[in-house]
């Protein structure tokens, strides 16, 4: 018997989580000297509001949680005799995963019948998210925690994501994105198109000027990406109905859709 385990900044809701069996990690973060974890201290996340404090000059810092708190998460579900399988965000974008390993190693010493596995997403948010409902899903029909990781081990690489930002402001604050500076010099209406590479990091591929430009460049990337694309927005329905509009006029093109 094992527990399924991830955090929420891969973006599952406390009901998907609910539904898959997902025990949830709060990974804060802090916004006017004040630390907010996610689905502690809310039950559920109000995007208009974040999304309006970032256009107002707000910038939230993110923070790493230590050793015991991953402790205080784990320990319970080990004392009961149960191993976990941990499916989390990507491990090279934060020294959060230092603290997990500490707590990982005393509690095998604590628990030494007990085992806590670990999966990375290699990515954050939406890719994230589809990975861990795809593992949520083999949790369901009782795979076994080998056969996922043997699953993930394959097909976690697969995975994609290409976004892009209409600043830049945050990406240059957060330091983030490895080639930033290299990539954008000082051009203005450039729009840095950003993936997610196999070692887990943010990496701009391309930059556009304009945004026309930049959605039509988002668009082009699903030739690449295969048949199953899910397209996501950030409190930006307009761009969100562009995307879609491009891609299913692609697909009418290309594989001779007839419908919507």
């Amino acid at each position: 018997m094992y527990i399924l385990f991830t955090d929420t900044d891969v973006d599952l809701t406390p009901k998907e989580a609910q539904y898959y069996g997902y025990k949830m990690i709060s990974m804060p973060y802090i916004i006017d000297d004040k630390e907010i974890k996610p689905y502690e201290d809310f039950e559920e996340f109000d995007y208009k509001s974040f999304y309006n404090l970032l256009r107002s000059g707000v910038l939230p810092k993110t923070c790493a949680i230590n050793s015991e708190e991953y402790k205080r998460y784990f320990e319970p579900y080990l004392k009961q005799g149960k191993d976990i399988l941990y499916v989390h965000f990507s491990k090279a974008m934060s020294g959060t995963f230092n603290a997990m390993n500490i707590a990982i190693e005393e509690l095998k010493e604590l628990y030494p019948n007990q085992t806590i596995y670990t999966i990375d997403t290699k990515a954050i948010t939406i890719c994230s998210n589809n990975i861990v409902k795809e593992i949520g899903d083999m949790y369901l029909q009782g795979k076994s925690i080998d056969e996922i990781i043997k699953w993930a081990d394959k097909e976690v690489d697969h995975f994609a994501t290409y976004f892009y930002a209409d600043t830049l402001d945050f990406f240059k604050l957060s330091g983030r994105v490895s080639n930033f500076s290299a990539i954008m010099g000082n051009l203005f209406g450039v729009h840095p198109i950003i993936t997610m590479t196999q070692d887990g990091k943010m990496v701009s591929v391309n930059k556009c000027k304009g945004k026309t430009k930049s959605l039509q460049k988002l668009v082009d990337y699903v030739e690449e990406l295969g048949e199953d694309i899910e397209v996501l927005f950030a409190d930006e329905e307009k761009v969100n109905r562009i995307i879609d509009l491009g891609i299913r006029e692609y697909y009418r093109e290309t594989r001779g859709w007839k419908n919507d």
